[in-house]
C-alpha cells in the first residue's frame, strides 16, 4: 500500500474514525483502524462488534492496499504532524508515515483477524444535518446513564411517514422533540430504540453535512442495525433490546399554571443562586404575580434568593428543582423565553420554548419536582 493525502484532510478523517474506538477492547484488533488505499481514495474504518465507522476521503494512489494499525495512536500522529501532505506506505509489518521532514513508523495487525463490518442497511429518509444535530441533542440530555438499566440509556426514535419523534427519559426528566424528514415510503412506521451515546455523537459529527441518509435494517427491532451515512462519513450501530416507558402518558394534558420567563435571566439567576446550593439540594421557585422568586439554602447554611420578572396565568405556585436539570432544560430549550406549564407542585411541569412570535416549537421538557420539606 502506497498512498498521499492532505495532512489536514488525514486528520479529520483519522478523528473521526477513531472516537467510537472502545477504550477498553477485548480484543487488541478493536482498538486499530483499518486503513484500505483503492482507486476511490482512502477508507479508514473502525468497529468493535457494536458500533462501526467508515469514512472516505479523496487521496493519490499509488499501490492499492490494506493495513490495520493502532487507531488512537495514529489519530496523535496525525493531528501533530507538520502542514504537508502525507504519505502513508506499508513496509512488512510496519505503516510508514512520512509528512515533511517528519516519518513515523506503525507496528501493523493482521488483516485477516479483524472482523467484518456489517453493511449500510436500506436508505429510510433523509434530513438536514443541522436539523437532525440539533433535535439529537436536545434528547439526549434526558437519557440515562445507568448501565443496569440499559432502556434508559437509549433514546427512542419513532418514524411516522414524514415525522420523526426523540424521546429520553431517566426517569427524573423526559425529553421529546419532533422533526420532519424526507421519508423514502409515506407509509413507514416504525420504532426504534438507539444508545443514546452514539447517536448524539454520529449526529454531532455530521451536523454540516447537508443531507444525512437514516437507513434501518429490515424491521428495524431485536438485534437489527441503524445507520447514519453522509459526506463520505458512515456509522451504524446495533439497536437496544428492551421495552421503553409509555412517555405520552406522562405529559399532562392540561395544567393549572402557565408562567413565561425570559430564558436567558432565568439562567443566569439559576446559575448564581445554586452556588449556595449543597450537593443534591433543590433550589425552590416561587411563582406569584409578576415575578419568580429563585431561593436555595436554608437554616444555618448559606442562602440566596433572587427574583425574575415573569408572566404568570394561574394560581401562585412553589415549586423544587434539582438546579442541574433545569438547567439543561433551559439551555434545550434554546428559545428567548420558557414557559412552565404546571399542575401541582407535587407533579411534572413541562418546559417549552417560546419563539418571537410566541409559537413553540416542537420540544418538550418534562421535569420532575423535587419533595419540599419544612
Amino acid at each position: 500500500m502506497k498512498i498521499r493525502v492532505e495532512r489536514d484532510t488525514l486528520a479529520d478523517a483519522v478523528a473521526w474514525a477513531a472516537r467510537t474506538l472502545p477504550t477498553r477492547p477485548p480484543l487488541p484488533v478493536l482498538a486499530c483502524l483499518v486503513l484500505t488505499a483503492s482507486e476511490s481514495g482512502l477508507t479508514l474504518s473502525s468497529f468493535d462488534y457494536e458500533v462501526s465507522s467508515r469514512v472516505e476521503i479523496g487521496a493519490d494512489l499509488d499501490e492499492a492496499g490494506v493495513a490495520l494499525v493502532p487507531g488512537r495512536l495514529l489519530a496523535d500522529i496525525a493531528r501533530a504532524l507538520p502542514g504537508a501532505p502525507v504519505t502513508l506506505q506499508t513496509d512488512g509489518t510496519r505503516l510508514l508515515i512520512t509528512c515533511g521532514r517528519a516519518s513515523f513508523r506503525l507496528p501493523t495487525l493482521p488483516v485477516e483477524d479483524y472482523p467484518t463490518l456489517p453493511a449500510m442497511p436500506t436508505s429510510s429518509g433523509t434530513v438536514e444535518g443541522a436539523a437532525f444535530a440539533t433535535a439529537v441533542a436536545q434528547v439526549a440530555i434526558a437519557a440515562g446513564r445507568d448501565d443496569t438499566l440499559p432502556t434508559l440509556t437509549g433514546i427512542r426514535m419513532e418514524l411516522e411517514g414524514s415525522t420523526v419523534t426523540l424521546a429520553a427519559t431517566d426517569r427524573y426528566r423526559l425529553a421529546v422533540r419532533e422533526f420532519t424528514w424526507q421519508s423514502s415510503s409515506a407509509s413507514l412506521s416504525t420504532q426504534v430504540l438507539v444508545p443514546a451515546r452514539t447517536l448524539a455523537d454520529t449526529a454531532k459529527s455530521l451536523a454540516t453535512v447537508d443531507e444525512v441518509v437514516i437507513a434501518l435494517a429490515s424491521g428495524g427491532a431485536g438485534e437489527g442495525l441503524i445507520g447514519f451515512e453522509g459526506a463520505g462519513r458512515r456509522t451504524t450501530t446495533r439497536l437496544l433490546d428492551g421495552e421503553f416507558p409509555k412517555y405520552r402518558s406522562l405529559l399532562p394534558s392540561e395544567s393549572s399554571a402557565v408562567a413565561t420567563v425570559e430564558t436567558a435571566a432565568l439562567v443566569e439567576t439559576v446559575k448564581r443562586v445554586a452556588l449556595v446550593a449543597e450537593r443534591n439540594t433543590p433550589i425552590r421557585l416561587a411563582f406569584e404575580g409578576s415575578e419568580v422568586t429563585v431561593r436555595a439554602g436554608a437554616g444555618d447554611d448559606a442562602q440566596a434568593d433572587e427574583a425574575v420578572e415573569c408572566t404568570l396565568d394561574g394560581d401562585p405556585i412553589d415549586i423544587a428543582f434539582n438546579p442541574s436539570y433545569l438547567l439543561d432544560g433551559l439551555t434545550a430549550a434554546a428559545a428567548a423565553s420558557t414557559r412552565f406549564s404546571f399542575t401541582q407542585a407535587t407533579r411534572p411541569a413541562v418546559l417549552t420554548g417560546v419563539g418571537e412570535d410566541g409559537t413553540t416549537p416542537d420540544y418538550r421538557y418534562l421535569l420532575m419536582p423535587v419533595r419540599l420539606t419544612g
